[in-house]
Order: C-alpha cells, then sequence, then structure tokens
C-alpha cells in the first residue's frame, strides 16, 4: 500500500486568525474555508503545489495547555525571515539552549522553528534557495 500525507491538520480556537497567520508566513493561498475549518494550500503552479501537504485548520473549543506533540520546521531563503515570518512573530525560549534555530510561536502559541538558510554550498545542483528543484519553466 502507498501512502502520502494529504495534510496536516491543526487544532485552533479561531481557525481564521491562525490561518491568516500561517497565509502570511508562508505566502500560501485560502482554497476554502467554513466556520470551523480553513485549508491553506501552497501557490497555484509552484513547486509545491499538488506535492506539499495542505494545512487545515480545525476549530476546537480549548486552547492549547502543553508542549506541541508535532511542530513545523520552516527553512528561509535568506537570513531576514528568521526575525519573523509574518507580523506578529516573536522568537521565545522553550529551554533549547545554544542551537542553530529559533523558536516562534504562533498567535495560538503553538511553537515551530525557522531555521538558518542553506548556504550556496550546502544546496544540490539546480536548486533554489529554499532547496527546490528549479525547473525549465522557473527559469524562463
Amino acid at each position: 500500500m502507498e501512502l502520502r500525507i494529504q495534510c496536516l491538520c491543526i487544532d485552533a480556537t479561531d481557525p481564521a486568525r491562525i490561518a491568516s497567520f500561517w497565509e502570511a508566513a508562508l505566502g500560501w493561498r485560502r482554497t476554502w474555508e467554513e466556520e470551523d475549518q480553513v485549508c491553506l494550500e501552497p501557490p497555484e503552479g509552484s513547486p509545491e503545489d499538488g506535492i506539499a501537504p495542505d494545512l487545515i485548520f480545525l476549530k476546537v473549543p480549548e486552547g492549547k495547555t502543553v508542549k506541541n506533540r508535532l511542530h513545523l520546521d520552516l527553512r528561509p531563503a535568506d537570513q531576514g525571515a528568521r526575525s519573523g515570518p509574518a507580523p506578529g512573530a516573536r522568537q521565545v525560549s522553550i529551554g533549547q539552549d545554544d542551537v542553530s534555530w529559533v523558536v516562534m510561536p504562533d498567535p495560538d502559541g503553538n511553537e515551530f522553528d525557522v531555521l538558518q538558510p542553506l548556504t550556496p554550498d550546502e544546496l544540490p545542483p539546480g536548486h533554489d534557495a529554499l532547496g527546490r528543484r528549479i525547473t525549465a519553466s522557473d527559469r524562463a
């Protein structure tokens, strides 16, 4: 049996508010929205479109109370994104000591990591600064 991850579901007390944060942070598009759920997908026609899992924000009555069991690691194209990928983003300390990434919470307090950008030496040939394969249509 072959499986692939279709979406990552994230609980939220206000799905539209959290989706707006991630929409701004990732530059993704809102493909559908209902009162109790919002779906974000990569930009149409982008290298991630149809490949990266969708993000679905689901309404739940309770807020976050304990450490995340799952979190996102984001790879920026440049050092500037490490200061905050979306309005209101801020660095927090969760006891990570001296590490190469920064930890930030979304508006609901769900932590995510922003890694260092890849150096040119770390990029495979034919890939952009985010590690995505560059196709002939990308060069046009």
